[in-house]
C-alpha cells in the first residue's frame, strides 16, 4: 500500500526526469544554434557539418524524450515493477525448494 510520502517521492522523481529532459533540450538548441553560426561564418554552409551534430545528438535526445514522457510501452515503470516482482517470487520459490 502506497503512502502519501511514497506518492510524493514518485512525483518528485518524475519532475526530476522531466526537468533533466528540458535542460537537455535547451542545451541541444543553444549549442546547435551556435554551431550552425560557426558553420555559416566558416564556409557559408558549403558543407553543413553542423548537421552531423544535430542528427547524432538528436537521436540521443529522442531517446531521452521517450524516457521522460514514458512513451516506450515495452520498458516502462510497470514493466520494471512486474520484472522485480517476478524475480522476487522466483527467488522466494527457489528458497523453499
Amino acid at each position: 500500500m502506497e503512502t502519501s510520502e511514497d506518492k510524493y517521492l514518485q512525483a518528485r522523481e518524475r519532475v526530476k526526469e522531466l526537468r533533466e529532459f528540458y535542460n537537455h533540450l535547451f542545451s541541444y538548441i543553444i549549442v546547435n544554434i551556435f554551431l550552425a553560426g560557426i558553420n555559416y561564418y566558416s564556409n557559408q554552409w558549403a558543407y553543413p557539418w553542423f548537421l552531423w551534430v544535430v542528427g547524432g545528438w538528436g537521436i540521443g535526445l529522442a531517446f531521452d524524450a521517450l524516457k521522460a514522457f514514458r512513451l516506450n510501452p515495452m520498458f516502462d515503470k510497470r514493466w520494471e515493477e512486474r520484472k522485480i516482482q517476478e524475480y522476487m517470487e522466483k527467488e522466494e520459490k527457489q528458497r523453499w525448494e
